[in-house]
C-alpha cells in the first residue's frame, strides 16, 4: 500500500470515500478495498445469521452472495469489474460447448490469455509501475477458480476413478454447474476482492450447509462424535484473525517508509556501505513489505469465516479449526528453515492450485512449468519473471542439499539446532534475494541489484545443484512406495510434497 494521496485520481471506482482518502493520505482505490472488506466481513455474520442454510435455500444464498460481490466489485472497479463476467462468461461458454475431454486445456487457455491481455494493457497502456490495487487482482482469483473447476469437472466427468489420486477423487465433480452456481462460486461477497480461491465441491458444500460431506472425515466422527452435534462458532476465530490482520496493516504503515528497498540499489548505498550490512538491509527492507499481504490475506479468511465457510474439522483435542481455505501461516513462514517450508505456507492457495492444475500432471520438468505458469499468472512485469526464474535455480540448489546435507545433522539434538539456525538465515537471505525483482518491478534496477551482489545466489545454486546428486521425482516416488507398501500409498505420495515442511519441524 502505497501512501501518495496524489494516485487517489487514478482510482476507476467509486469517489464517495475521496474524503477519507484526503484525511488518511492513502490512495482513494485502497481506502475503497478496505472500507468494502469491511463491509464484507459486516455482510458475512448478517449471511451466516439470517441466511443459514437452515433458514433458507441454495438458490437465494447463491443470489445474494453472487449480487453482493458485483456490488462491491463494482464500487471498487467502476465497470472495470465487468472484466469478470466477461472472463466468466467465456470460459463457462467452453465448458458448455466443448467436450469434457479437452475443455480443461480451453478453458486454461482463454482464462489465462484473457487475464495476462488485461495485466498488460494495465502495465503499458496505462500506468506502468502503479503498484496499488487494481481490477486484475480479483481476475487472477477467478483465473484460478476457472481452471480449477475445469480440471475438477475433466477429472470427474472425463477420468476413470482408479487414474485419479485421492485428492483428485475429493475435488471431482460429476455433473456440470448451472450457470448461477458458476458465478456464484467466482463472484460470491466473501471473496471476490482479495479470495482465496477454493474448492467448488468446498463452495457448493458451504453454500448448502453440509462443509465436509465430500471429505472423509471418519476419523473425525469417531473422536469427536459429541462435537460434531452441532455447528462449530467461527466467532473467536474471527475476531483472532481480524485483530492480527489490523495489527499486521499497523506495522506496514508505520515501517514500510523507514527500510525502503529501492535503498537497496542506491549508488551511494552499495559503495559506502559494508557488504554484511547491505545483506542486514536487504533483510529488513523486505521483511517490511510482508505485513501488506499478511493483513490482505487474514482479513479475506475472517470474512471468510465470518459467513461460516472454512471450517476444516477438529483438531486432536476437539477444538475446531477454521482453516480449510487459509491462504498464510505467519509464524511458519518468518522461522522458515527451507525454501520450500517457507513457499508451502505463503499464498498456500495459490500453491494448490499450481500442485493441482499444472505440477502433478505435468510430464516433463514440472518445477520449471510450475513456476512459469506462477510467472504468467502474476502479470506482465519483467520484475516478476526475474524473480521465477531465480527461484527455479534456488529450488532445485535447496533440494540437492536438504538431501545430501541434512542427514549428517539428525544425530543429535545439538547438530540439528545448529543446522535450523544456518538454514533459517540461508533461507530468509535467499528468499529476499530471489523476491527483490518481484518488487522493483522492472528488468533494469532489478539486474542492477543482482550485479550489486555479483550474482553470487545464482552461481552459487547453479554449482550445488550440479554437484549434488537427486534423485528423479518418478525413481523418489518409487522408492517411496516401496517403503509403504500398507495403506492408502498414492495419498502418502500426494502427501509428501504438501506435508514436507511439517516433517522437518519435528524430525
Amino acid at each position: 500500500m502505497a501512501a501518495d494521496g496524489s494516485r487517489s485520481t487514478a482510482c476507476t471506482g467509486s469517489s464517495l470515500l475521496q474524503p477519507v482518502s484526503e484525511i488518511t493520505n492513502l490512495p482513494l482505490d485502497q481506502v475503497n478495498f478496505v472500507v468494502c472488506q469491511l463491509c464484507a466481513l459486516l455482510s458475512a455474520f448478517w449471511f451466516r445469521l439470517f441466511l443459514h442454510p437452515s433458514k433458507t435455500s441454495p438458490f437465494i444464498r447463491h443470489v445474494v452472495a453472487t449480487l453482493l460481490g458485483l456490488y462491491f466489485a463494482l464500487f471498487c472497479f467502476g465497470w472495470y469489474a465487468l472484466h469478470f463476467l466477461v472472463q466468466s462468461g467465456l470460459t463457462y461458454g467452453i465448458m458448455i460447448l466443448t467436450g469434457v475431454e479437452h475443455m480443461h486445456k480451453y478453458c486454461l487457455l482463454v482464462a489465462l490469455s484473457y487475464l495476462s491481455l488485461c495485466q498488460i494493457t494495465r502495465v503499458y497502456v496505462f500506468d506502468y509501475g502503479m503498484y496499488s490495487a487494481d481490477f486484475t487482482g480479483p481476475m487472477m482469483v477467478i483465473t484460478q477458480k476457472i481452471t480449477s473447476l475445469a480440471f475438477e469437472i475433466h477429472d470427474g466427468m472425463a477420468r476413470k476413478e482408479e487414474h485419479l489420486t485421492p485428492g483428485q477423487k475429493i475435488l471431482a465433480i460429476r455433473r456440470m454447474p448451472s450457470l448461477l452456481e458458476y458465478f456464484s462460486y467466482n463472484c460470491n461477497f466473501m471473496g471476490i476482492l482479495a479470495g482465496p480461491t477454493c474448492s467448488y465441491n468446498d463452495y457448493i458444500a458451504f453454500i448448502e450447509g453440509d462443509p465436509r460431506r465430500h471429505r472423509d472425515q471418519e476419523a473425525d466422527r469417531k473422536s469427536n462424535g459429541k462435537l460434531r452435534q452441532s455447528e462449530p462458532s467461527p466467532n473467536t476465530e474471527v475476531i483472532r484473525k481480524v485483530a492480527t490482520s489490523f495489527f499486521c496493516l499497523l506495522v506496514f504503515l508505520s515501517v514500510c517508509k523507514v527500510f525502503p528497498v529501492e535503498r537497496n540499489i542506491d549508488d551511494d548505498f552499495i559503495a559506502n556501505t559494508p557488504f554484511y550490512a547491505q545483506v542486514v538491509y536487504l533483510y529488513l527492507s523486505m521483511l517490511t513489505t510482508r505485513p501488506k499481504y499478511y493483513f490482505v490475506w487474514t482479513l479475506a479468511d475472517a470474512i471468510n469465516n465470518a459467513a461460516g465457510f472454512g471450517f476444516n474439522g477438529y483438531d486432536s483435542d476437539g477444538s475446531p479449526r477454521w482453516d480449510l481455505i487459509s491462504n498464510l501461516r505467519i509464524l511458519n513462514i518468518e522461522f522458515a528453515t527451507s525454501f520450500k517450508v517457507f513457499l508451502d505456507n505463503w499464498n498456500i492457495q495459490t500453491a494448490h492450485w499450481l500442485k493441482r492444475v499444472c505440477y502433478e500432471r505435468c510430464p516433463y520438468h514440472p518445477t520449471a512449468a510450475t513456476f512459469i505458469l506462477s510467472a504468467m499468472w502474476h502479470g506482465a512485469y519483467p520484475g516478476y519473471y526475474l524473480t521465477f526464474l531465480t527461484g527455479i535455480v534456488i529450488t532445485l540448489a535447496a533440494r540437492a542439499v536438504r538431501h545430501n546435507v541434512r542427514p549428517h545433522f539428525l544425530q543429535s539434538p545439538s547438530h540439528k539446532l545448529v543446522y535450523d539456525v544456518i538454514t533459517w538465515a540461508a533461507t530468509q537471505i535467499a528468499i529476499c534475494y530471489t523476491v527483490v525483482p518481484f518488487v522493483l518491478l522492472s528488468v533494469g534496477p532489478s539486474l542492477k541489484f543482482y550485479r550489486s551482489w555479483y550474482f553470487c545466489l545464482h552461481i552459487g545454486c547453479v554449482l550445488l545443484a550440479m554437484a549434488l546428486p537427486v534423485k528423479p521425482r518418478h525413481l523418489r516416488l518409487k522408492d517411496q512406495q516401496k517403503n509403504f507398501p500398507q495403506g492408502p500409498v498414492l495419498h502418502h505420495l500426494e502427501a509428501t510434497d504438501s506435508n514436507c515442511s511439517q516433517k522437518e519441524k519435528t524430525t
